[in-house]
């Protein structure tokens, strides 16, 4: 198989772009405030039907992009109460969904994220592979890093 990109995208593919990005709650209200409150997202759509709720929000800089609140337990995706749990364990545990984020200054975006009091995973350093990053957990669980590019030296 051909790994490497092609020259010219397909005519069917030229415009194919990310529309939703999907993070797992078993909390909308608390990632909501987060998302919102604290990162400055937009709510885009807030609907409910039944028991199920529909919430996205977009970045500043992306409007674009819709980051969906995907809420398991919320009557949108039927699961056993074992598969529930499952996934419980792996969200408390960071590891479902992981968001990483890009910032112009990480180490200004870190302390605003720690005045909020959300949990610090990793605090500001630079990256071998070209960025400073930091990260932390949302309210339920999920990591999200934030990173800016590193100067390039000359």
């Amino acid at each position: 198989m051909n790994t490497t990109a092609p020259t010219t995208p397909h005519p069917a593919t030229a415009s194919l772009a990310i529309v939703n990005v999907f993070v797992f709650t078993n909390d909308t209200d608390a990632s909501l405030a987060f998302y919102r409150d604290v990162l400055g997202c937009t709510t885009a759509t807030d609907v409910t039907n039944g028991d199920f709720r529909w919430v996205t929000l977009t970045p500043p800089s992306q409007p674009e992009l819709e980051i969906v609140l995907h809420n398991y337990t919320g009557g949108g995706m039927p699961m056993s109460s074992s598969d529930a749990d499952a996934l419980h364990d792996l969200l408390a545990k960071g590891l479902l969904s992981a968001l990483i984020l890009r910032v112009d200054n990480v180490d200004a975006l870190f302390e605003h994220v720690v005045a909020s009091g959300a949990e610090v995973l990793q605090e500001p350093q630079d990256q071998f592979y070209g960025v400073r990053d930091c990260a932390f957990r949302d309210p339920v669980g999920n990591m999200v890093r934030f990173n800016q590019p590193l100067a390039q030296q000359a």
